[in-house]
């Protein structure tokens, strides 16, 4: 917000409207909302993204399902993980929290719990193992598909279970997070995708308290460092 010539009241409005409206709000929507051009719009939007990381957020832990997709069109004659090396495709790790509670009828039931999604080139050992790293606590228990690149080496530090039919909440995760790229932005440039995973992961998170999000985006935000117009990447749609 400092330096901008955004009125003040115009980014905390802005702020409210894109961490409580729950399919999120592309630049085309927050321009008729805010009466601005599209470039402040998408300016915007830019710099809350940021600020939906926060970098200080602990790990996560317990029991983690983790898996991979594919985000972007289809490729005519590739199928799989060798789709990525269109340029139009764009391979994503994922990693969510399962949590386990007791319904009202005294059953015992899983849902998901928090999130992490991050670009990657390839989904090879060594690029699963940073991931894995960098996102879950160390000791915690690892369930993937049989894909080789969750080696020994790459799960030395987790306890690792291998189940394909057990991977359900990582992949309705998956499912979720594909229908609201194409809903509300008809698709992304993988240029900027990494932003839209950090606001995926966002709302995915608090998708159960909308105003302790807006709380939230305005508490990260204060920590985030300055953006400026030479370290801005100009909007080349209008998504």
């Amino acid at each position: 917000m400092h330096k901008t010539h955004f009125p003040i009241q115009d980014w905390f409005w802005s702020a409210y409207l894109v961490s409580t409206h729950t399919p999120g709000m592309s630049a085309k929507q927050l321009q008729r909302q805010m009466g601005c051009t599209y470039k402040t719009a998408w300016f915007v939007l830019y710099r809350l993204r940021q600020s939906m990381i926060n970098d200080a957020r602990t790990p996560l832990h317990g029991r983690i399902e983790a898996d991979e997709t594919i985000i972007g069109g289809p490729v005519k004659g590739i199928r799989g993980r060798g789709a990525t090396s269109c340029a139009t495709k764009t391979l994503v790790f994922g990693a969510v929290e399962v949590v386990v509670f007791i319904n009202k009828r005294g059953a015992s039931c899983e849902k998901a719990g928090r999130l992490r999604l991050s670009m990657t080139e390839q989904a090879d050992g060594k690029s699963i193992k940073n991931f894995l790293v960098t996102h879950v606590e160390k000791g915690s228990t690892i369930c993937t598909d049989g894909w080789r690149g969750y080696s020994k080496t790459a799960l030395k530090d987790y306890c690792h279970h291998t189940n394909p039919d057990t991977a359900r909440h990582i992949h309705r995760a998956f499912g979720n997070l594909k229908t609201w790229l194409n809903g509300t932005y008809h698709g992304v440039s993988p240029k900027y995708l990494q932003t839209y995973l950090h606001e995926f992961v966002f709302r995915f998170n608090r998708r159960k308290t909308p105003m302790a999000a807006f709380q939230t985006l305005l508490g990260i935000a204060m920590q985030k460092s300055h953006i400026t117009q030479k370290n801005f990447v100009k909007p080349v749609s209008k998504g």
